[in-house]
């Protein structure tokens, strides 16, 4: 007989302006099994669990915990039932120690610190779980993988029994991802409940041991690990097949002019930026650049400067032949640069303005009327949906506020604006993070696109796989230096995977 699931959730709905986030949801979790959430972007499945922590409060349906009906009003209310959650982005201060961001945390915090048990403590639960982090270290120092494990410490020693881990491999190199498993195995023979949301779907079936698939706000179905395959669990998310696409193999022959190039560039630290060093990178037409590295390496700064938001403290760069090296970011922009950032919702969006007011920000020349007092919106709506279109990707609604849509649907919406209007170079970091499969099949789909097209296009990524499908040449960047230059079929991923940690291939 199956034991009792360790939470259940029953009928639970949510409804934010103009979404239906989650519709009658049910969910059991059980102990000892990582339980896997896939779906779609906008599919519910972060409201479906930031309601089961407190996060948001659902508008129908109930929540039992160890076989007790249990309202949860709050991160806190949560904590007291033992469940916990470590968000995409970490909550942690960067300049104290481990010890110190885990003693914040910890619900039987005494008035004096004593840090030596606390330490002990730190140290007792990594060595059980794999989870291996000096505690002394300030947390800015560390890689992300490592700062990933104090997130997941940091509820272990609060005593969590259920662990709701979003997109935990996200910024994860190979062998970190590999690292985090072998823990999630160790919890769940500890007798741990542990839910993944998560895209990756090859993952999923390498460490989920059930899987539930949502779509528009409900569950499409649940299945154990041994019937899931990648291609049904695709079909159950969107009704059908998605089709990867299969880049033309290119043989290499230097354009007389680059669309972009770099020589010797460095940059000066400010705050805790990683400085480039000595950086020498060229993109010619119709050809990907891959950029691969844990995040925090410089890859921001790479692509600050080459949109002119960081100026080059040495070094020259080369926009279509020409010295570009004081070129501010309107210029480079309007020559026609397109830019995708890291982190859409923070850096390129303006969540209270429309979907359509977004759009026209991108170009707002193009847009502009009787002497830029009026907007053509009509052309704006077209632009937008044409595109859209293309990509076959959809958004709730155009005249919605960007801050009301998902992660992922923030990203696509930046993604349709940046690849509207035809740009000569594009400037894309880690497209398709956050996007369901069908959307990222989408999103690679148009870069490869353009590059056919005579498009150049630097793709900096944390998705390996995704690097070496649609990649021309490979670089891998540590510590603002590029220290390793490859084509996809002469290096392993294993091998990039140690050079993006700055450790030697074994």
């Amino acid at each position: 007989m199956r034991p009792a699931p360790v939470v259940s959730m029953r009928g639970i709905s949510k409804t934010f302006p103009g979404v239906q986030a989650n519709d009658r949801v049910d969910l059991d979790i059980y102990r000892g099994e990582v339980h896997a959430l896939v779906g779609e972007n906008g599919a519910g499945k972060s409201t479906l669990m930031k309601i089961l922590y407190g996060f948001y409060r659902a508008d129908a349906g109930e929540i039992a915990v160890e076989g007790q009906p249990a309202e949860i009003r709050s991160p806190e209310d949560a904590r007291r039932r033992h469940i916990g959650m470590v968000f995409q982005d970490f909550v942690q201060i960067p300049a104290l120690s481990v010890a110190e961001n885990i003693a914040l945390f910890l619900p039987d915090l005494t008035p004096i610190l004593d840090r030596a048990e606390i330490v002990r403590r730190i140290e007792t639960t990594a060595r059980r779980h794999g989870l291996d982090v000096d505690p002394s270290a300030p947390v800015w120092r560390l890689s992300v993988g490592e700062r990933q494990k104090v997130e997941v410490l940091k509820l272990l020693l609060a005593d969590a029994r259920v662990l709701i881990l979003d997109e935990p491999t996200r910024s994860l190199a190979p062998h970190e991802i590999e690292a985090l498993f072998r823990t999630l195995d160790s919890l769940c023979r500890d007798g741990l409940a542990v839910v993944l949301i998560t895209h990756k779907l090859r993952e999923v079936l390498a460490c989920a041991h059930r899987v539930t698939v949502m779509r528009r706000g409900r569950v499409a179905g649940m299945l154990p690990r041994a019937a899931a395959t990648e291609s049904g669990l695709v079909s159950m998310m969107f009704g059908g097949a998605v089709a990867e696409p299969r880049p033309r193999p290119r043989e290499r022959r230097p354009a007389a002019v680059p669309l972009l190039e770099l020589r010797r560039v460095s940059t000066q630290v400010e705050g805790q930026a990683t400085a480039l060093e000595e950086v020498d990178l060229t993109v010619e037409p119709g050809e990907i650049v891959g950029v691969a590295g844990v995040s925090g390496n410089g890859q921001r700064e790479l692509g600050d400067v080459i949109l002119g938001l960081v100026p080059c403290a040495r070094g020259v760069k080369y926009l279509w032949g020409l010295d570009a090296t004081r070129w501010s970011a309107a210029r480079t922009r309007r020559s026609g640069v397109a830019f995708i950032p890291e982190e859409a919702r923070e850096m390129a969006a303006v969540p209270g303005m429309t979907v359509l007011e977004n759009m026209a920000l991108g170009d707002t020349r193009r847009y502009a009327r009787a002497g830029g007092l009026a907007i053509d919106w009509r052309a704006v709506r077209s632009d937008l949906e044409g595109v859209l279109a293309r990509l076959d990707m959809t958004l709730p609604s155009l005249d919605m506020p960007a801050g009301g849509l998902s992660g992922g649907n923030v990203q696509r919406m930046i993604l349709a604006r940046e690849v509207a209007h035809g740009p000569r170079l594009i400037v894309a970091f880690n497209p398709t993070r956050g996007l369901d499969v069908r959307s990222a099949v989408a999103a690679r789909g148009e870069l490869v696109a353009a590059r056919d097209g005579g498009v150049g296009v630097l793709l900096i990524s944390e998705d390996l796989d995704e690097l070496f499908s649609l990649s021309d040449r490979l670089m891998v960047l540590f510590h603002g230096r590029i220290v390793a230059t490859a084509t996809p079929h002469t290096i392993t991923g294993e091998a990039i995977g140690y050079l993006m940690t700055g450790a030697t291939p074994p």
